[in-house]
């Protein structure tokens, strides 16, 4: 089992989930965090730790956002590892619990 980072962190890309993870299992884009399936151990810690509530276990994953397990793991192959805790962009706080950021997403 795995974490699987949803749409909500699109555009807000918090990062504190990131200093909890015992084992480096996010990686960054430019406007959203991914978890590697194949890294994560499913500790729990990042998810209590997300503003966004953007991360849930991969069998909690909402209907409409179950494409995102895929799109965590096909992301984490091209995007860097990011381990430490950066501030989060101007607007976070706007873009946090805004419906439909897919279209957002930058890859």
């Amino acid at each position: 089992m795995t974490f699987v980072v949803t749409e909500n962190c699109i555009k807000c890309k918090f990062t504190d989930c990131v200093d909890v993870c015992p084992v480096d299992c996010f990686h960054e884009g430019p406007n959203f965090l991914v978890i590697n399936p194949d890294e994560c151990i499913d500790c729990t810690l990042c998810e209590p730790e997300c503003p966004a509530n953007a991360i849930f276990s991969e069998d909690e994953v909402p209907d409409d956002q179950t494409q995102f397990i895929a799109l965590n793991a096909e992301l984490a192959k091209l995007w860097p590892i990011i381990t430490e805790v950066k501030a989060p962009v101007d607007d976070a706080d706007d873009w946090n619990g805004k419906p439909g950021k897919i279209e957002f997403l930058q890859k």
